[in-house]
């Protein structure tokens, strides 16, 4: 009996240590974020840091290339997104008008409909549904966007001294808990440094396939803006499951206002095919495998990451909690929740990613330090 209460106690303890720091992630998210972009943007760049030196190139001509690509990277997405916004929102006005004409075509349409049936026809309230929001929620991007490139000086920043400490880190690790713990610690940390290199290695090549018929498809149909709108579904399919509709919503709408209802039904047709294929044939074949989680779980992840870390939650979802998930799954009282937070296929998952981690200590281990 007493074994039940002390093991009661022990489950509510943890719950309570639970609540207790992811409030705090979320009351600190801002910093908690250009922390965790930082620890996202190490994983990434370890991997050629690692090429580069072992290829005779200085660590800080490494490092700063590194910084120069993904502050490229960063400058080409911003100034897209920007430059096109800008250019949409100088049309407010003429978008006012058109939509106000398209719901009044739209009324009329439907009050013949009604006739026929002795029915009033519906009646629209064109000030309460200007696409106002469509401009709203497209500054509203751009506004996150710049938040991350606001700290991106500190993200940066900790990326390099991260990726100054990645070659020393093995060492300390010894020295610091000895040869064993070391070596299973550094096991841990290559797991999670393969699985989330991999995720998002597989998860930016289906986000580039997808902004790219995209932009295919509404420069096909004459839509405004295709390059914005490439960018965007670029950029949100990154949100798992509901990140592609979304997307979807406000080239519809241009659509419609700009062409006519036909041009948005085909457009809508276009996204529903683009997403249906990446997103549910092609993703999941290759998602389902390589990120080890059930899709109950991706949903749940979307959710609580979003709520804990605002938009950049939502993005890096997946890979948090893969990276929990992993860490979970190294300790016998966790390992259990890391079973249920997997997929079908977590086993093989683990086996393939434990054998990259064995081949790839085996390639590089530093010399075994003596005292």
């Amino acid at each position: 009996m007493r074994d039940d209460a002390t093991r009661v106690h022990r489950i509510l303890l943890n719950l309570a240590a639970f609540v207790i720091i992811i409030a705090g992630m979320r009351a600190a998210s801002a910093l908690v974020v250009s922390f965790v972009l930082a620890l996202f943007l190490t994983l990434l760049c370890a991997t050629p840091l690692r090429w580069m030196t072992e290829h005779k190139v200085p660590k800080f001509v490494a490092v700063l290339s590194l910084v120069l690509v993904i502050l490229a990277v960063g400058t080409v997405i911003g100034g897209l997104l920007g430059t096109r916004i800008v250019e949409l929102g100088r049309t407010e006005a003429q978008l006012d008008r058109l939509f106000a004409a398209q719901v009044e075509t739209l009324e009329a349409t439907l009050g013949g409909w009604s006739a026929r049936f002795g029915v009033e026809g519906p009646q629209f309230d064109v000030g309460e549904l200007l696409p106002s929001w469509l401009l709203g929620f497209l500054r509203q991007l751009v506004e996150n966007l710049g938040l991350i490139l606001a700290n991106g000086f500190l993200i940066i920043l900790t990326m390099v001294f991260m990726l100054l400490e990645v070659s020393s880190f093995p060492t300390k690790m010894r020295v610091a808990f000895g040869e064993a713990e070391a070596t299973e610690a550094r096991a841990n940390f290559g797991k999670v440094g393969t699985a989330v290199r991999r995720y998002v290695v597989l998860k930016t090549v289906i986000s580039l396939a997808t902004g790219l018929s995209v932009m295919g498809l509404t420069a096909l149909l004459g839509i405004n803006y295709p390059i914005l709108w490439g960018v965007i579904a670029f950029l949100l399919n990154y949100v798992p499951n509901i990140g592609s509709f979304i997307a979807a919503v406000p080239a519809v709408l241009l659509a419609w206002l700009q062409i006519g209802l036909g041009t948005a039904v085909a457009a809508a047709a276009g996204y529903l095919v683009i997403n249906i294929f990446w997103a549910n044939v092609v993703e999941p074949r290759v998602m389902g495998y390589r990120v080890g989680l059930s899709t109950l779980v991706v949903f749940a992840s979307l959710v609580f990451w979003g709520w804990v870390l605002g938009p950049v939650g939502m993005l890096l979802s997946v890979p948090l909690t893969v990276m929990f998930r992993i860490v979970l799954g190294t300790s016998e009282s966790t390992r259990w929740i890391a079973v249920l937070l997997g997929s079908e296929r977590s086993d093989e998952l683990t086996s393939a990613i434990d054998a990259e981690v064995a081949l790839a200590m085996g390639r590089s281990d530093p010399p075994p330090t003596t005292s």
